[in-house]
């Protein structure tokens, strides 16, 4: 039996971000399309992790490996990667295949992003197919800097957030570039109101909430708390919610076990068919069709 696959792995960390989040969001800051997030993951002891890329990858992809063993092969070109080594791979059409050690299956940090110009942007910073496995010691700061990215991301895709996610990747890369450099810094950001609601809208998203629950929370009324998480996030409190669930139904979706309604039902949606027209108003598409292309 084969027992291959791309994710699914218990602890596991991932998110893919749809193209028209950033088509939208670069209307507003063209920042957003010097050098952007595509897909984000953390795959612990990932056991028969394995990909095929037929066509290559459109993306640059850095992959850190923390423990465990793993390898990568391109163009028929094998490597072999161990704790404290990374592989970063420009976006190419070259085949590509890469997975878990069958006996000492990795634990992996990765990364794929794009930008407006990565042609010049990997040969300014010498970024080849072939330059094979570079080692580095433990990677603290990049860790760090990884669950920065990933959990803005994680709060949705507001302007600060994306902002926020992207200008880290570019610290991110540094570490790697760079790596004396960089020393490991303390001092986690201090809690805020905007940002404890939405970690309570998080973890309540397969409720249905509106303005006042968010408002009661802080002691505040309703349109003044609208007036503070609409400064802090650039848009109402309701459409930061439902875009957190649309996000959260984008995960469940790699999951075929989950039928569309069991989906629609954990995210506070007694309606499937109203779960979908919202999921493809703001997606662009179909909760199948996400499916299908996920798979694909």
């Amino acid at each position: 039996m084969d027992q291959k696959r791309k994710d699914g792995f218990d602890g596991q960390k991932l998110i893919s971000l749809p193209k028209s989040i950033y088509k939208n969001a670069q209307l507003d800051n063209p920042l957003l399309s010097q050098l952007f997030i595509t897909h984000i993951g953390y795959f612990p002891k990932a056991s028969h992790h394995y990909r095929e890329r037929k066509k290559g990858c459109e993306d640059n992809i850095l992959i850190y490996c923390l423990q465990g063993k793993g390898w990568f092969v391109i163009d028929k070109k094998k490597y072999l990667i161990k704790p404290n080594q990374f592989i970063h791979i420009p976006a190419t059409t070259a085949y590509m295949r890469y997975g878990a050690d069958e006996q000492d299956p990795w634990t992996i940090y990765w990364v794929h992003y794009s930008g407006r110009d990565m042609f010049n942007f990997n040969q300014s910073l010498k970024i080849k197919e072939h330059n094979g496995v570079q080692d580095i010691l433990f990677n603290e700061k990049a860790i760090d800097i990884w669950k920065n990215m990933y959990q803005s991301l994680e709060m949705g895709y507001s302007r600060d957030n994306l902002c926020n996610a992207n200008l880290c990747l570019y610290h991110f890369l540094a570490t790697f570039f760079y790596p004396d450099k960089h020393l490991h810094q303390d001092g986690p950001a201090e809690p805020d109101l905007i940002n404890d609601t939405v970690h309570y809208m998080r973890a309540h998203l397969h409720e249905r909430l509106n303005v006042e629950d968010f408002a009661a929370l802080n002691n505040l009324s309703a349109s003044h708390f609208s007036n503070l998480f609409r400064k802090s996030t650039g848009m109402p409190p309701i459409d930061y919610f439902i875009h957190l669930k649309m996000q959260k139904a984008c995960q469940l979706l790699y999951s075929p076990s989950l039928k569309i309604k069991e989906i629609a039902y954990a995210i506070g949606y007694d309606d499937p068919y109203y779960f979908s027209r919202i999921f493809k108003k703001l997606m662009g598409i179909s909760p199948e069709q996400y499916r299908i292309l996920q798979k694909e």
